[in-house]
């Protein structure tokens, strides 16, 4: 009784194709990078003196990891710009980036958690999105309004690279990542 080839082994070139290439193409845009933009203001000064700031909170291997490594750090309350007491970080959006500074996942942070937001699903949609951000911003500069800035921020999350899409919308069907 003959064996089928498919049954035994698969050709090289299948596996090349499959497995190897797609995780040295992953490899070279790693490790990722965990960002967080928020508000930072001085104990004793009120909401409106304080200042936008972004801090870098680690670094991770896998969007996994840091996804993992940003919800722990926010559930803590770790993310904090230095050793100085007085001075009060509030994050309000967790981002991760790849090795060439390429948006993978965006999360809105809220009481402590991280809310992972889902990518843009085609060039339409981030051309609707860059539209309304465009618009939120400019009410933001024409009201110097913060709020108005990070929503049009949030938005803009959405605008994960192409790249990456897949993966982020993969990574928010696990349950795990809810």
């Amino acid at each position: 009784m003959p064996l089928s080839r498919q049954a035994a082994f698969a050709p090289i070139g299948e596996i090349v194709a499959r497995q190897v290439l797609p995780r040295s193409h992953h490899a070279r845009r790693l490790p990722l990078r965990i960002s967080c933009i928020g508000t930072a203001r001085y104990d004793g000064l009120g909401d409106t003196d304080g200042f936008d700031r972004t801090i870098v909170i680690g670094e991770c291997p896998s969007p996994e990891d840091a996804m993992i490594f940003a919800s722990q750090r926010v559930a803590r309350g770790e993310v904090r710009i230095g050793s100085d007491d007085t001075l009060r970080f509030r994050p309000r959006i967790m981002v991760i980036q790849d090795n060439d500074q390429r948006l993978v996942l965006p999360g809105e942070v809220r009481a402590g958690i991280v809310l992972w937001r889902q990518p843009v699903g085609s060039d339409a949609e981030a051309r609707r999105v860059v539209i309304e951000a465009s618009r939120l911003r400019g009410m933001a500069f024409a009201a110097s309004a913060r709020d108005h800035r990070y929503r049009a921020c949030l938005l803009e999350a959405r605008l994960v690279d192409p790249f990456w899409r897949e993966t982020a919308a993969e990574l928010l069907r696990v349950p795990q990542a809810a």
